[in-house]
Protein backbone atom coordinates (compact mmCIF):
# COMPACT_ATOMS: atom_id res chain seq x y z
CA UNK A 1 0.00 0.00 0.00
CA UNK A 2 1.71 3.16 -1.22
CA UNK A 3 -1.06 5.75 -0.99
CA UNK A 4 0.25 9.20 -0.19
CA UNK A 5 0.17 10.22 3.47
CA UNK A 6 -1.50 13.53 4.20
CA UNK A 7 -1.39 15.88 7.19
CA UNK A 8 -4.55 17.36 8.68
CA UNK A 9 -5.30 20.98 7.83
CA UNK A 10 -7.43 23.36 9.90
CA UNK A 11 -9.14 24.55 6.72
CA UNK A 12 -10.49 21.08 5.89
CA UNK A 13 -14.22 20.40 6.13
CA UNK A 14 -15.31 18.37 9.16
CA UNK A 15 -15.89 15.22 7.11
CA UNK A 16 -12.26 15.30 5.94
CA UNK A 17 -11.01 15.78 9.50
CA UNK A 18 -13.11 12.83 10.70
CA UNK A 19 -11.78 10.70 7.86
CA UNK A 20 -8.24 11.63 8.80
CA UNK A 21 -8.86 10.50 12.39
CA UNK A 22 -9.90 7.08 11.09
CA UNK A 23 -6.86 6.97 8.82
CA UNK A 24 -4.62 7.55 11.83
CA UNK A 25 -5.96 4.34 13.37
CA UNK A 26 -6.36 2.30 10.20
CA UNK A 27 -3.35 3.03 8.01
CA UNK A 28 -1.00 5.52 9.69
CA UNK A 29 0.00 3.37 12.66
CA UNK A 30 -1.67 5.23 15.55
CA UNK A 31 -2.15 2.49 18.18
CA UNK A 32 -4.24 4.39 20.75
CA UNK A 33 -7.09 1.89 20.30
CA UNK A 34 -5.30 -1.30 19.43
CA UNK A 35 -8.43 -3.41 19.37
CA UNK A 36 -9.94 -1.21 16.66
CA UNK A 37 -6.71 -1.19 14.67
CA UNK A 38 -6.13 -4.95 14.91
CA UNK A 39 -9.76 -5.73 13.99
CA UNK A 40 -9.51 -3.38 10.99
CA UNK A 41 -6.29 -5.07 9.87
CA UNK A 42 -8.00 -8.46 10.04
CA UNK A 43 -10.96 -7.24 8.02
CA UNK A 44 -8.70 -5.63 5.45
CA UNK A 45 -6.64 -8.80 5.06
CA UNK A 46 -9.70 -10.97 4.45
CA UNK A 47 -11.22 -8.49 1.99
CA UNK A 48 -8.07 -8.30 -0.11
CA UNK A 49 -7.61 -12.08 -0.02
CA UNK A 50 -11.18 -12.66 -1.22
CA UNK A 51 -10.83 -10.07 -3.98
CA UNK A 52 -7.59 -11.60 -5.24
CA UNK A 53 -9.04 -15.10 -5.00
CA UNK A 54 -11.58 -14.48 -7.77
CA UNK A 55 -10.68 -11.25 -9.60
CA UNK A 56 -7.56 -10.60 -11.59
CA UNK A 57 -5.99 -7.13 -12.00
CA UNK A 58 -7.94 -5.17 -14.58
CA UNK A 59 -11.31 -6.28 -13.22
CA UNK A 60 -13.78 -3.44 -12.69
CA UNK A 61 -14.66 -3.00 -8.99
CA UNK A 62 -17.24 -0.74 -7.35
CA UNK A 63 -16.34 0.27 -3.77
CA UNK A 64 -19.65 1.18 -2.08
CA UNK A 65 -19.73 3.67 0.83
CA UNK A 66 -15.98 3.89 0.34
CA UNK A 67 -15.46 6.81 2.76
CA UNK A 68 -11.77 7.75 2.89
CA UNK A 69 -11.04 5.35 0.04
CA UNK A 70 -8.45 3.04 1.56
CA UNK A 71 -9.78 -0.03 -0.25
CA UNK A 72 -10.34 2.01 -3.40
CA UNK A 73 -6.76 3.28 -3.53
CA UNK A 74 -5.18 0.00 -2.49
CA UNK A 75 -7.07 -1.97 -5.14
CA UNK A 76 -6.20 0.66 -7.77
CA UNK A 77 -2.53 0.31 -6.84
CA UNK A 78 -2.91 -3.46 -7.23
CA UNK A 79 -4.04 -2.97 -10.84
CA UNK A 80 -7.84 -3.03 -10.55
CA UNK A 81 -10.14 -0.51 -12.25
CA UNK A 82 -11.95 0.94 -9.23
CA UNK A 83 -15.00 3.19 -8.86
CA UNK A 84 -15.21 5.06 -5.55
CA UNK A 85 -18.73 5.77 -4.27
CA UNK A 86 -20.02 7.46 -1.13
CA UNK A 87 -23.08 9.49 -0.12
CA UNK A 88 -20.70 12.17 1.17
CA UNK A 89 -19.57 13.41 -2.23
CA UNK A 90 -17.13 15.91 -0.74
CA UNK A 91 -14.96 13.05 0.55
CA UNK A 92 -13.77 12.46 -3.02
CA UNK A 93 -11.49 15.46 -2.57
CA UNK A 94 -9.89 13.91 0.50
CA UNK A 95 -9.36 10.59 -1.29
CA UNK A 96 -7.70 12.38 -4.21
CA UNK A 97 -5.14 13.88 -1.83
CA UNK A 98 -3.96 10.34 -1.00
CA UNK A 99 -3.99 9.04 -4.59
CA UNK A 100 -0.67 7.62 -5.75
CA UNK A 101 -1.33 5.52 -8.87
CA UNK A 102 -3.87 3.37 -10.67
CA UNK A 103 -7.30 3.79 -12.25
CA UNK A 104 -9.95 5.41 -10.03
CA UNK A 105 -13.31 6.92 -10.99
CA UNK A 106 -15.23 9.00 -8.45
CA UNK A 107 -19.02 8.68 -8.36
CA UNK A 108 -20.58 10.42 -5.38
CA UNK A 109 -24.16 10.09 -4.21
CA UNK A 110 -26.51 7.20 -3.53
CA UNK A 111 -25.53 3.83 -4.94
CA UNK A 112 -29.23 3.24 -5.60
CA UNK A 113 -29.06 5.98 -8.23
CA UNK A 114 -26.55 4.14 -10.42
CA UNK A 115 -28.22 3.30 -13.70
CA UNK A 116 -28.43 0.01 -15.59
CA UNK A 117 -25.49 1.06 -17.75
CA UNK A 118 -23.29 0.66 -14.68
CA UNK A 119 -22.10 -2.94 -14.40
CA UNK A 120 -19.09 -4.26 -12.50
CA UNK A 121 -17.04 -7.42 -12.24
CA UNK A 122 -17.12 -7.06 -8.47
CA UNK A 123 -18.84 -4.92 -5.85
CA UNK A 124 -17.16 -4.33 -2.48
CA UNK A 125 -19.60 -3.63 0.35
CA UNK A 126 -17.63 -2.98 3.54
CA UNK A 127 -19.52 -2.44 6.81
CA UNK A 128 -22.65 -0.91 5.25
CA UNK A 129 -25.47 -3.48 5.08
CA UNK A 130 -26.03 -3.16 8.86
CA UNK A 131 -26.72 0.56 8.35
CA UNK A 132 -29.70 0.16 6.00
CA UNK A 133 -33.34 -0.35 6.94
CA UNK A 134 -33.94 -2.84 4.14
CA UNK A 135 -30.85 -5.07 3.78
CA UNK A 136 -32.83 -7.39 1.50
CA UNK A 137 -33.49 -4.60 -1.02
CA UNK A 138 -29.94 -3.34 -0.63
CA UNK A 139 -28.42 -6.72 -1.49
CA UNK A 140 -30.71 -7.04 -4.52
CA UNK A 141 -29.39 -3.66 -5.70
CA UNK A 142 -25.81 -4.85 -5.26
CA UNK A 143 -26.63 -7.98 -7.27
CA UNK A 144 -28.06 -5.81 -10.05
CA UNK A 145 -24.78 -3.89 -10.26
CA UNK A 146 -22.72 -7.06 -10.72
CA UNK A 147 -22.26 -8.64 -14.13
CA UNK A 148 -23.47 -12.20 -14.63
CA UNK A 149 -20.70 -14.36 -13.22
CA UNK A 150 -19.40 -11.47 -11.12
CA UNK A 151 -18.80 -11.27 -7.39
CA UNK A 152 -19.67 -9.34 -4.24
CA UNK A 153 -17.33 -9.12 -1.26
CA UNK A 154 -19.31 -8.07 1.81
CA UNK A 155 -18.21 -7.44 5.38
CA UNK A 156 -20.48 -6.84 8.36
CA UNK A 157 -20.46 -7.36 12.13
CA UNK A 158 -21.32 -10.93 13.09
CA UNK A 159 -24.74 -10.91 14.78
CA UNK A 160 -24.01 -14.13 16.65
CA UNK A 161 -20.98 -12.70 18.46
CA UNK A 162 -21.41 -13.04 22.24
CA UNK A 163 -21.02 -9.31 22.82
CA UNK A 164 -23.51 -8.10 20.20
CA UNK A 165 -27.03 -7.19 21.31
CA UNK A 166 -28.78 -5.58 18.34
CA UNK A 167 -31.82 -7.39 16.85
CA UNK A 168 -31.82 -9.75 13.90
CA UNK A 169 -33.29 -8.39 10.70
CA UNK A 170 -35.63 -11.39 10.50
CA UNK A 171 -37.07 -10.52 13.93
CA UNK A 172 -38.25 -7.08 12.79
CA UNK A 173 -41.84 -6.98 11.54
CA UNK A 174 -41.60 -3.46 10.07
CA UNK A 175 -38.11 -2.39 8.93
CA UNK A 176 -39.60 0.79 7.45
CA UNK A 177 -39.62 2.28 10.95
CA UNK A 178 -35.82 2.61 10.68
CA UNK A 179 -35.74 4.44 7.36
CA UNK A 180 -35.25 7.84 9.00
CA UNK A 181 -32.12 6.70 10.84
CA UNK A 182 -30.40 4.65 8.14
CA UNK A 183 -27.12 5.46 6.38
CA UNK A 184 -25.53 7.01 9.48
CA UNK A 185 -21.76 6.40 9.59
CA UNK A 186 -19.79 4.47 12.21
CA UNK A 187 -21.12 2.03 14.81
CA UNK A 188 -23.77 4.47 16.04
CA UNK A 189 -25.61 3.86 12.80
CA UNK A 190 -26.00 0.09 13.17
CA UNK A 191 -29.66 -0.98 12.86
CA UNK A 192 -29.56 -4.77 12.59
CA UNK A 193 -26.80 -7.32 12.96
CA UNK A 194 -27.06 -10.20 10.54
CA UNK A 195 -26.60 -13.85 11.42
CA UNK A 196 -25.12 -16.46 9.11
CA UNK A 197 -28.50 -18.01 8.25
CA UNK A 198 -29.95 -14.56 7.46
CA UNK A 199 -27.11 -13.74 5.09
CA UNK A 200 -27.60 -17.04 3.29
CA UNK A 201 -31.35 -16.36 2.99
CA UNK A 202 -30.83 -12.77 1.76
CA UNK A 203 -28.30 -14.03 -0.80
CA UNK A 204 -30.77 -16.58 -2.17
CA UNK A 205 -33.48 -13.92 -2.44
CA UNK A 206 -31.07 -11.71 -4.40
CA UNK A 207 -30.16 -14.55 -6.77
CA UNK A 208 -26.65 -14.90 -5.32
CA UNK A 209 -24.59 -17.88 -4.25
CA UNK A 210 -22.52 -17.83 -1.05
CA UNK A 211 -19.06 -19.10 -2.01
CA UNK A 212 -17.23 -18.46 1.25
CA UNK A 213 -17.91 -17.03 4.69
CA UNK A 214 -15.14 -16.11 7.12
CA UNK A 215 -15.43 -15.21 10.80
CA UNK A 216 -12.67 -13.01 12.23
CA UNK A 217 -11.66 -10.72 15.12
CA UNK A 218 -11.96 -12.57 18.44
CA UNK A 219 -12.40 -10.65 21.74
CA UNK A 220 -8.65 -10.21 22.20
CA UNK A 221 -8.07 -9.03 18.64
CA UNK A 222 -10.99 -6.60 18.96
CA UNK A 223 -10.04 -5.30 22.37
CA UNK A 224 -13.43 -6.41 23.73
CA UNK A 225 -14.34 -7.91 27.12
CA UNK A 226 -11.86 -5.56 28.84
CA UNK A 227 -8.92 -6.85 26.80
CA UNK A 228 -7.92 -3.45 25.34
CA UNK A 229 -5.46 -2.81 28.17
CA UNK A 230 -3.99 -6.28 27.67
CA UNK A 231 -3.32 -5.50 24.01
CA UNK A 232 -0.88 -2.76 25.01
CA UNK A 233 1.20 -5.41 26.80
CA UNK A 234 0.81 -8.26 24.29
CA UNK A 235 3.22 -8.62 21.33
CA UNK A 236 1.48 -8.33 17.98
CA UNK A 237 2.65 -11.80 16.94
CA UNK A 238 0.82 -13.30 19.96
CA UNK A 239 -2.37 -11.50 19.01
CA UNK A 240 -2.10 -12.77 15.43
CA UNK A 241 -1.35 -16.31 16.62
CA UNK A 242 -4.42 -16.29 18.86
CA UNK A 243 -6.54 -15.05 15.96
CA UNK A 244 -5.33 -17.95 13.82
CA UNK A 245 -6.09 -20.35 16.66
CA UNK A 246 -9.68 -19.18 17.16
CA UNK A 247 -10.34 -19.22 13.40
CA UNK A 248 -9.36 -22.91 13.40
CA UNK A 249 -12.01 -23.82 15.99
CA UNK A 250 -15.22 -25.66 15.05
CA UNK A 251 -17.71 -23.44 13.23
CA UNK A 252 -20.12 -23.30 16.17
CA UNK A 253 -17.43 -21.72 18.34
CA UNK A 254 -16.24 -19.39 15.60
CA UNK A 255 -19.74 -17.99 15.21
CA UNK A 256 -19.88 -17.03 18.90
CA UNK A 257 -16.40 -15.61 19.50
CA UNK A 258 -15.68 -13.55 16.38
CA UNK A 259 -16.99 -10.04 15.91
CA UNK A 260 -16.69 -9.81 12.12
CA UNK A 261 -17.88 -11.56 8.99
CA UNK A 262 -16.40 -11.48 5.47
CA UNK A 263 -18.52 -13.08 2.76
CA UNK A 264 -17.79 -13.87 -0.89
CA UNK A 265 -20.94 -13.97 -3.05
CA UNK A 266 -21.45 -14.62 -6.74
CA UNK A 267 -24.13 -13.80 -9.25
CA UNK A 268 -24.31 -16.95 -11.40
CA UNK A 269 -23.41 -16.58 -15.07
CA UNK A 270 -26.52 -18.56 -15.97
CA UNK A 271 -29.56 -18.98 -13.75
CA UNK A 272 -29.01 -22.03 -11.58
CA UNK A 273 -25.32 -22.25 -12.42
CA UNK A 274 -22.76 -22.44 -9.63
CA UNK A 275 -19.38 -20.83 -9.32
CA UNK A 276 -17.46 -19.88 -12.45
CA UNK A 277 -13.77 -19.36 -13.06
CA UNK A 278 -12.07 -16.24 -11.66
CA UNK A 279 -12.48 -13.04 -13.67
Amino acid sequence: MRMRRVASQESWPDSWKQSYEFDLLEIYGDMRYRGYTYAYEQRRRHVLELVQKVARPGARILDVAAAQGNYTLTLAEMGYDVTWNDLRQELAGYVKLKYEKGTVEYVGGSVFALGPEQSFDMVLVGEIIEHVAHPDEFLRTMARLVKAGGYIVLTTPNGEYIRHRLPKFSDCADPAQFENIQFKPNADGHIFLLWRDEIEALARQAGLSVLEMRFFANPLTSGHLKSEALLHLTPRRWVEAFEQLTRALPLGWQRKIHAGLAILLQRPAVKGQGATVPL
